[in-house]
C-alpha cells in the first residue's frame, strides 16, 4: 500500500484517514496545524502520541516542493523563486516586501494557455494545473526560506487561475483557515484574463477576495490583438460579469492595464477607458510593460504613462502606476521559467 501525502488532504479527508487507521478524528486539527507551520516530520509534532506517530510514518508522508533556483534583487527586497515540483516541472513565485508585510505572488498552473501576445508565461502553452496543495506549498516554501510570515497572497503568477477553478477555491479556503495560514480573504487577490462564466461563479461563492481583471485595452479591436480570450468573451460580456461580481461581493475590482507603446497608450485610449469604466466600483492599475525577448512590444515612455494616469484620474477613475519590483531578477510572470527552460 503506497503512502498518502497528507498535505493533499482537506481537513475532512484527514479526519477520515485517521479513522481508517484507528485514530480519533480530532487529531486531524493538530496535524493540520503542524502541516501549515511547515513541519514535514511527524516526530517533531510534539502534541501527538508515539503510537500515532508510528502509524503516520507507516502510512503517510508530507510533501514539500524544492527551491530549484532563487534570485534576490539588488534593487529592493524582492526574491524570485523557481520551485521544482514532484513531477520535475518548474513553477515560479515571488516574495515582495512592503511596509505592511510580506506578499507572496504565486502561480496556479505550470505554463499558461491564454496566449496573451505580450506575456512570457504563455510560451510553451499550459502543461498542467497545480493542485491546491502545490499552491499552498509555494506560500509555505517562501515562509520557510525567508523565515517571515506571509500576510498577503496574490494569485497572479503563471497560469489562468479561473481555469483551475476547483483547486483554486480549495486553496483560498485553506489560506483563510485559522488552523492553516489564517489570512483574511480581503488580503487575497486573484487575477484573471476574463473567464466570464467563472467570474459569475466566483461571485456566488461568498468569498470576499479582490478580483483583478487583466484588461489591457479599452476596446475589442485592440484587445482581440493582445488577448485571444477576448474573441470568446468580449469586453461587454466581461464588464457585465465584473458588475455582477461587484454587486454580489461589494468589493472593488482592480483592472490591470499594461501600457504598450503605440498600441494602447494613446490619449484616445485613456479617454475611451475612462468612459468604459465610469460609475464602476473599480481601480485601474497601470503597469509599465515588462519587455520579453522576441516580442515586438515596447513599454510606454514615463511621460506617456504619467499622461495616461492623469487623464484617468481627472475623469474620476481611481488609478495608480504599479511600482516595479525585482526588475533585475526577471521577477515578472513567466520570464525566469522561460529563460531556464531555454537553457
Amino acid at each position: 500500500m503506497s503512502k498518502i501525502d497528507l498535505k493533499r488532504l482537506t481537513l475532512t479527508q484527514l479526519e477520515e484517514f485517521l479513522r481508517q487507521i484507528g485514530e480519533p478524528a480530532y487529531r486531524a486539527r493538530q496535524i493540520f496545524k503542524w502541516i501549515y507551520k511547515g513541519q514535514t516530520q511527524f516526530e517533531k509534532m510534539t502534541d501527538l502520541p508515539k503510537t500515532l506517530i508510528g502509524k503516520l510514518n507507516d502510512h503517510a508522508y508530507i510533501s514539500m516542493i524544492d527551491v530549484y533556483k532563487k534570485y534576490e534583487s539588488a534593487l529592493d527586497e524582492t526574491v524570485k523563486y523557481v520551485f521544482l515540483l514532484e513531477d520535475a516541472n518548474l513553477v515560479e513565485s515571488v516574495k515582495m516586501k512592503y511596509s505592511f508585510g510580506v506578499t507572496a505572488c504565486i502561480s496556479s498552473q505550470v505554463g499558461c494557455s491564454m496566449g496573451c501576445a505580450f506575456c512570457a508565461s504563455t510560451e510553451g502553452g499550459m502543461v498542467r494545473n497545480l493542485l491546491w496543495s502545490e499552491m499552498a506549498d509555494e506560500v509555505l516554501a517562501i515562509e520557510k526560506d525567508s523565515g517571515e510570515k506571509v500576510s498577503r497572497v496574490v494569485v497572479m503568477g503563471s497560469g489562468e487561475p479561473l481555469l483551475n477553478y476547483d483547486e483554486l477555491i480549495q486553496f483560498l479556503k485553506v489560506l483563510n483557515m485559522s488552523i492553516a495560514f489564517n489570512i483574511s480573504f480581503r488580503r487575497v487577490t486573484v487575477s484573471t484574463c476574463g473567464i466570464v462564466p467563472e467570474i459569475f461563479r466566483l461571485a456566488d461563492e461568498g468569498i470576499p477576495i479582490t478580483l483583478a481583471v487583466s484588461l489591457h485595452a479599452p476596446n475589442d479591436e485592440i484587445r482581440n490583438c493582445l488577448m485571444p480570450i477576448n474573441r470568446r468573451y468580449p469586453i461587454s460580456q466581461l464588464l457585465d460579469a465584473c458588475k455582477y461580481y461587484i454587486m454580489k461581493t461589494k468589493r472593488r475590482i482592480t483592472f490591470e492595464y499594461a501600457l504598450i507603446s503605440q498600441v494602447n497608450d494613446s490619449d484616445e485610449c485613456a479617454y475611451e477607458l475612462s468612459n468604459l469604466l465610469k460609475d464602476m466600483l473599480c481601480h485601474v492599475n497601470l503597469i509599465p510593460l515588462n519587455p520579453v525577448e522576441g516580442k515586438i512590444y515596447k513599454r510606454s515612455t514615463p511621460s506617456q504613462v504619467h499622461r495616461f494616469e492623469k487623464i484617468l484620474s481627472s475623469s474620476g477613475i481611481s488609478t495608480t502606476v504599479r511600482r516595479e519590483l525585482g526588475s533585475d531578477i526577471q521577477a515578472a510572470c513567466g520570464q525566469l521559467r522561460r529563460s531556464l527552460l531555454k537553457r
